[in-house]
């Protein structure tokens, strides 16, 4: 998720092959996909002047470079700061970056894969296959919470807390402190907009300190009283005397919070809104399990949360003609890639019945989504419990996405069924 920054100016860009959209214009952020469709009818590998590096919209060359090895989220294994011209850190978000230094997101190998391993267990399928009770029951719980009212935001009373509650008891912090833990998040995921203020720089380092200081007072709880929790997994896991430092501890348990529920709210927030607009029955595309899976296979697809990638270029390369400098960065649009022509017949039409469904809003190669798993069960059944509690659901305000693109999801979603 965090940003990456372009530091050596690219110049003598070919005019022809240059594109301009700004991130914080309304007319862009509520449908990029427009602008992604003027960029596959024309040059998909394109200049992006406001964010001043090469990125690239169809799906091929998205799926292949997420997973090319010259291409990498860190760049300082391989090279200095002096040498490609990388400013040096900000003292004003110290906090902030501290929880960033061990993150999964941004590590490469073999840093990345000893931490993977280490906590991957939790993840896999056979692992949050178990959680799909749980999850029905909180779909349930929550909507017997505002099922006598007239209309909801469906974002905040019913997409947000489900997959908070979810990956903090999973991680083994109690469901009371979602809301707090949903704050804390949601003030450091700002560092990931295009043209971040000192504000909020300052506004999301104090959400990291706070963030921090909690899960060391926890931490120190787990080491006295272990229990059946990922925590302390992370804390006593050792994989040939090889165990983490509470640094890393902490930065994985952050990352987890945030990512494990910020992309399931939007593509929840998404995905209704897709649903309810496409006309079809929701309830009978959520009648078997398998209409489940291939429903949120294509809400992942046709409106996705996460929409541009970004990578360095970890030597002097080329690709598809374009020289790229060691130090360069790279953008990887997701959503734009989802909607490729080429790759998808209709690709601008939501159809929960295709066969052409793959899309890369999990990522791929190294770090593909670790939460990937748990994101696709939280979906399917809370998705399935609300279409069956509320049969007549509907919007009922015009929806709009928030400002916070390169994450796409609606600021809210006002729903009614009576």
């Amino acid at each position: 998720m965090a940003a990456i920054t372009q530091v050596k100016p690219i110049t003598d860009v070919p005019s022809l092959l240059s594109a301009s959209a700004a991130p914080q214009d309304p007319k862009f952020y509520q449908d990029p996909y427009a602008f992604y469709a003027r960029q596959h009818a024309s040059h998909p590998a394109f200049f992006w002047e406001e964010y001043g590096h090469w990125c690239f919209a169809d799906f091929k060359s998205v799926s292949a470079l997420l997973r090319d090895k010259r291409f990498g989220r860190d760049i300082l294994h391989v090279a200095s700061r002096e040498e490609i011209g990388l400013p040096g850190p900000k003292p004003h978000v110290a906090d902030f970056d501290l929880t960033e230094k061990f993150s999964l997101l941004n590590l490469e190998a073999p840093a990345h894969t000893r931490l993977r391993t280490l906590v991957n267990r939790a993840f896999v399928s056979r692992q949050v296959e178990q959680l799909r009770p749980r999850i029905r029951q909180l779909a349930h719980e929550i909507i017997d919470g505002f099922e006598g009212a007239e209309s909801v935001d469906l974002i905040k009373a019913f997409a947000a807390p489900i997959p908070a509650i979810v990956i903090a008891e999973m991680i083994g912090l109690p469901a009371e402190m979602a809301p707090q833990l949903l704050n804390w998040s949601n003030r450091m995921v700002t560092m990931y907009m295009y043209n971040v203020t000192h504000e909020t720089e300052l506004d999301a380092n104090q959400a990291a300190a706070d963030f921090t200081a909690y899960l060391r007072d926890v931490i120190a709880e787990r080491r006295k009283a272990p229990r059946e929790d990922l925590l302390t997994h992370m804390l006593t896991t050792d994989r040939d005397g090889d165990v983490l430092s509470e640094d890393e501890v902490i930065s994985t348990a952050i990352l987890l919070l945030n990512a494990g529920h910020e992309a399931t709210v939007h593509t929840t927030g998404n995905g209704v809104k897709s649903i309810l607009d496409s006309g079809l029955d929701p309830q009978s595309l959520f009648a078997t399990p398998e209409q489940a899976e291939r429903t949120v296979e294509e809400c992942l697809r046709f409106d996705a949360p996460l929409h541009l990638f970004t990578r360095y270029s970890l030597m002097d390369t080329d690709v598809d003609g374009i020289a790229l400098r060691k130090g360069d960065v790279i953008g990887l649009m997701l959503g734009a890639a989802n909607r490729d022509p080429a790759r998808f017949a209709h690709a601008d039409r939501f159809d929960p019945f295709r066969t052409d469904g793959a899309h890369v809003s999990f990522g791929a190669g190294i770090h593909f989504c670790i939460g990937a798993p748990l994101a696709r069960i939280e979906l399917q059944e809370s998705m399935r419990v609300l279409f069956e509690r509320l049969p007549t659901l509907r919007i009922v305000e015009t929806p709009r996405y928030g400002d916070v693109y390169h994450f796409h999801g609606l600021e809210r979603l006002m729903v009614g069924w009576r």
